[in-house]
């Protein structure tokens, strides 16, 4: 039986999942997770509550973190309406779980993973929702049975709602996932969707649960695979400098970071996604023919991984 819009089904759900993951991770990691709970109070830009939960320098984790937000504003800021200009200004709801992960070993891929609804009241209308996420994999060194066990593990979860779903969603997080300034690929994508809400509520509801759920299957197992290989300062070099990517990406385009940003969000569990330590140099290309010019020869281009 459709049950149709709940915010408060989507939260019980959400807060689950990070449940699950932060138990999955600080198992593997061997060290506790930080347990920050917050709230907003009414009157402000936004009022609601989450709770961030970070390892730094961890036994696995140089620096990773899971966060849990529930917010409602009197505003939706751009970045919540690029493609949907009708709710311009309308109150919201936005509710979801937003991680990345850094490991200390350069071998061992960064990934990043993020669901979410929003939920828009325009005045004298029915809420207006939708779902939004996804999962992206970051190696410093490519392996190619990793990229082909984290994509197929995404095809997997989205089968069930239709073969056309993990294409279109591949294809969206290759486009998105780019930094155009570089004219290369942030790494070697995953799936990507937002302003999604076309199999109703249930059905949208579940592909969303799906991906979340995905998340440990795709990535535990590449960090159990790389995290004992044996590096050296060049390749934490390496991995700094390729972190630094990172960082352009989140603060250049991620819809997430600059939504939280303009609402008025937490900015330490907005930030958290930043990798401790980066690097950038000028004008600096790998030697051809090493492991480190192969990320961009053999992984940093679109390919049909799964």
């Amino acid at each position: 039986m459709s049950k149709g819009f709940s915010a408060s089904d989507v939260r019980d759900y959400l807060l689950g999942l990070q449940d699950r993951i932060i138990g999955a991770l600080q198992a593997e990691d061997g060290h506790p997770f930080l347990r920050d709970a917050w709230t907003r109070p009414a009157g402000g830009r936004l009022e609601g509550d989450g709770i961030s939960r970070l390892v730094e320098e961890g036994g696995v984790f140089e620096r990773g973190g899971c966060n849990f937000s529930h917010v409602k504003g009197h505003k939706l800021p751009p970045s919540a309406t690029e493609h949907r200009p009708d709710l311009a200004g309308s109150p919201f709801e936005a509710l979801g779980v937003s991680l990345v992960m850094h490991p200390r070993n350069p071998y061992a891929p960064t990934a990043h993973m993020n669901v979410r609804m929003f939920a828009a009241m325009p005045q004298g209308r029915e809420p207006v929702f939708w779902f939004g996420g996804g999962m992206d994999l970051t190696p410093y060194y490519g392996f190619e049975e990793d990229a082909q066990h984290f994509h197929a593990t995404c095809k997997r979860a989205l089968e069930p709602f239709g073969a056309a779903l993990y294409p279109r969603f591949k294809a969206w997080c290759d486009e998105y996932f780019f930094l155009k300034h570089r004219n290369e690929p942030r790494g070697v994508g995953g799936v990507f969707f937002d302003d999604f809400a076309e199999l109703g509520f249930d059905d949208s509801f579940a592909m969303m649960r799906a991906v979340g759920d995905a998340f440990i299957e795709a990535y535990l197992p590449l960090v159990q695979r790389r995290r004992h290989t044996p590096f050296g300062e060049r390749e934490r070099d390496f991995q700094a400098y390729r972190r630094g990517r990172y960082v352009e990406f989140n603060l250049v385009f991620d819809r997430g970071t600059l939504f939280g940003l303009q609402s008025g969000g937490r900015t330490e569990s907005i930030l958290m996604s930043m990798p401790p330590i980066v690097k950038w140099r000028y004008d600096w290309k790998p030697d051809d023919g090493t492991p480190e010019a192969r990320l961009y020869t053999d992984f940093l281009r679109p390919r049909d991984w799964a």
